[in-house]
């Protein structure tokens, strides 16, 4: 099967699992796991960070950063697509007792004008705007992302209003790798970030939240109250130690490979859009409802998503190789739908 559906149906490599196996374990509750210490330690200082904290999932680590940002009452701003909001359960209101407004951004890239027109009047009766999320990249988007000249008047103009800054990074390394932008820019901008380890960068679990000292203080205990304190997670962390060493670069390859089909869609008479590939996910718009065609491609041996009654997402990653793309794009051309 050529599964597509997303990039966290990754198997952990040979390479990784060796590492995994040999990795030194302790209690990190106690933080005594002195895998998962040396892990939160190199993507602290790959950010330029004070601090970082492992958390089970890029859900959880969201879901902390809104708590320890906010207090209730408070009010979130975000892109209308984002993760916070569409994917993670209205933990933001199960949580934390904030408000989201939610912003149409231009093909998931909010602008600073928008920002500043958003920011509530200090009234009584309305919810206090508190904290600005920016998702990069930006997954409903078709994996679209930030440029730097975009990103910092929109984290200026936050700045200048009192709004903190949390980034969803879970792509971030995908944009990176196309922009040339380094982690230690991100993290001058951000207050906090979450990157994802279990996506492109192929770690079976886990992702990292990171922070100033204080921040990722209070986020261990609220980890804690999540359920996500666990105890030898240094074989999950040696995991995430090998992804961030061996597995980045690489993500230039997922990238491309993302953009192949995504031309080779645009030439079938069945598809309606494209959206313009960026990174490593393709999003498109059918001329007719989605079910038939995900069903002629499983009988192909190609799994993909369903995003909506005509919308289909493929997404690519390590376990794809450029056989498998040729394949791909082979029953792509094929397919009839008429």
């Amino acid at each position: 099967m050529i599964n597509l559906i997303s990039d966290t149906v990754t198997k952990p490599s040979s390479g990784m699992l060796d590492a995994m196996m040999s990795a030194s374990v302790g209690d990190d509750v106690f933080r005594t796991d002195p895998t998962v210490n040396a892990l939160e330690a190199k993507a602290a200082e790959m950010f330029g960070m004070e601090s970082a904290l492992f958390c089970p999932s890029g859900t959880m680590s969201n879901q902390i950063a809104l708590k320890v940002h906010t207090q209730p009452l408070d009010e979130v701003l975000c892109e209308e697509n984002s993760h916070i909001y569409q994917y993670e359960t209205g933990g933001y209101a199960f949580h934390s007792g904030v408000a989201l407004q939610l912003l149409k951004g231009q093909d998931g890239i909010l602008s600073a004008e928008q920002i500043a027109e958003a920011i509530r009047p200090d009234l009584d009766w309305l919810p206090r705007t508190r904290l600005l999320v920016l998702e990069n990249s930006a997954n409903r988007a078709g994996g679209n992302y930030y440029m730097m000249e975009e990103l910092i008047p929109v984290v200026n103009i936050a700045r200048d209003k009192g709004l903190s800054l949390h980034l969803d990074g879970a792509r971030l390394f995908n944009v990176l790798v196309e922009t040339g932008d380094t982690p230690l820019q991100y993290g001058q901008l951000f207050d906090s970030i979450s990157i994802c380890l279990s996506k492109g960068l192929g770690a079976p679990a886990g992702t990292l939240l990171l922070g100033k000292a204080d921040f990722i203080k209070q986020a261990r205990r609220v980890r804690k109250v999540m359920g996500g304190g666990m105890r030898q997670t240094g074989f999950l962390a040696a995991a995430g130690i090998y992804a961030l060493d061996k597995n980045i670069n690489r993500l230039k390859e997922d990238n491309q490979k993302a953009k192949v089909l995504g031309s080779v869609l645009e030439k079938c008479s069945y598809v309606d859009f494209v959206r313009p590939v960026k990174t490593n996910i393709v999003i498109f718009d059918l001329k007719s409802p989605s079910a038939p065609f995900l069903k002629k491609l499983l009988e192909s041996g190609i799994n993909a998503s369903s995003f909506g009654p005509k919308t289909v997402r493929m997404v690519t990653h390590m376990d794809i190789s450029a056989e498998m793309i040729d394949q791909v794009s082979s029953v792509l051309q094929a397919i009839d739908l008429e």
